[in-house]
């Protein structure tokens, strides 16, 4: 696919809102504009949705301590116009990560700018003696707690209305004495899509189940019918992403009825609502949400399956197989071959052209065949890494299109 054929199909997806990064970068600061800002009142969150989810900060990636390997990923903020309260002697609340340095920075001038004479003041940042929660974002040097210098509290609810500004991922005014503010991690920004583990289960078209790890291109696997909700048999015809030995972190799902599935955030699952079915991202799946779950009677059937825990976990092996349907059943949860893109919809239309181009191959080569009579084909070798034509894709959208338009 050429590069400008690519750039059309992205323009066409701008109205549905695309991302095309497997997680945040660090993106462009906002442009303050001449519009009069409103403070937040106690208790608001912006975005409304939960701390540790895609559309926030993100899932928790695990305590860092001072003898751990990441720490030499935090930096330490020495701005003189920044009050950092220390209490505990160890500079430990000036250190963060890159991201959140840069929002704390932008923060600060905007403090200035809005009270002259007073300076932003960070109550809580880096945390290592194990006081919070265990899903905190303080751990991770992603979070920070913050006031201003003269502790005036009715400052509070246009503190927060700025860091919203300043571009933090997730700002709650949670407390009547400061304001909390995450950013999300800088590993979530990698050119991969959404995967699957190795061991994550489909079902052939002769009945067996086979990991991820051992399907092949070709294969039939069992898959979703996006119009009708049913199930049907639909050929693999690439893998979107496919790397035994990438690192990454995964989204761990269980269902009460006792269904388990490990998966990237910001690969779309098929997540029942009243009187439809949507593609959500996985990071956002939360407790409380139905999942559609192949039914145990064996008729091909899909029965709503509650989310009953969510967690997160590190693993080895990322894979990520497009099927015709753009949809798939793994580990006996319907689930759709996309990611990074918000909408099943337009992902599969992304991909149209592909499958065309799949087609006319299986047409010359069944031509070929009937007039040689020779039938046989060697199997490619398997593919590591992303498939080019979604590369093609990122890598185009990173350039054409506006840093605030990509994920």
């Amino acid at each position: 696919m050429s590069a400008c054929a690519a750039r059309v199909m992205l323009l066409l997806l701008l109205g549905s809102g695309p991302s095309w990064a497997c997680g945040p970068g660090r993106g462009g600061q906002r442009i303050r504009t001449g519009r009069k800002l409103s403070p937040l009142v106690f208790n608001q969150q912006v975005p409304n949705a939960a701390e540790n989810t895609l559309g926030a900060s993100g899932l928790a990636e695990g305590r860092i301590v001072r003898n751990d390997s990441r720490f030499s990923e935090l930096v330490p903020n020495y701005n003189p116009d920044i009050v950092f309260r220390d209490e505990e002697g160890t500079g430990a609340d000036r250190l963060m990560t890159t991201r959140l340095n840069e929002k704390v920075n932008t923060l600060a001038i905007s403090v200035m700018n809005q009270w002259p004479g007073v300076k932003l003041r960070v109550t809580e940042g880096w945390e290592e003696d194990g006081f919070n929660s265990r899903d905190t974002l303080h751990y991770e040097g992603r979070a920070v707690d913050i006031t201003t210098s003269d502790r005036e509290r009715s400052r509070l609810g246009m503190l927060a209305r700025l860091a919203v500004e300043a571009g933090f991922d997730w700002v709650n005014y949670e407390s009547k004495s400061h304001i909390h503010c995450s950013v999300k991690s800088e590993k979530s920004h990698t050119k991969g899509g959404g995967c699957f583990t190795a061991n994550t289960a489909v079902q052939t078209s002769d009945g067996r189940q086979v990991p991820l790890s051992e399907l092949q291109v070709g294969q039939k696997i069992l898959t979703v019918d996006a119009q009708t909700g049913q199930t049907q048999y639909s050929e693999v015809l690439l893998w979107l992403d496919r790397n035994p030995e990438e690192m990454r972190y995964f989204v761990d799902i269980t269902t009460k009825g006792g269904r388990r599935l490990a998966v990237t955030p910001t690969h779309l699952l098929l997540v029942r609502r009243p009187h439809e079915t949507l593609a959500v991202y996985a990071g956002n799946v939360q407790q409380g949400d139905e999942l559609l779950g192949l039914d145990s009677s064996g008729d091909g059937t899909l029965e709503s399956d509650v989310v009953e825990f969510v967690g997160s976990k590190k693993q080895r092996g990322v894979y990520a197989p497009l099927t015709a349907t753009g949809t798939l059943v793994v580990n006996g949860v319907g689930a759709s071959c996309y990611a990074v893109i918000n909408s099943q919809s337009v992902a599969h239309m992304a991909f149209a052209p592909y499958r065309l181009i799949n087609n006319a191959g299986h047409a010359i080569r069944a031509l070929f065949s009937s007039i040689t009579g020779s039938v046989a084909r060697t199997a490619p070798a398997p593919q590591v890494g992303v498939h080019w034509y979604a590369s093609t894709l990122y890598w185009v959208a990173q350039r054409v299109l506006p840093q605030g338009m990509l994920f």
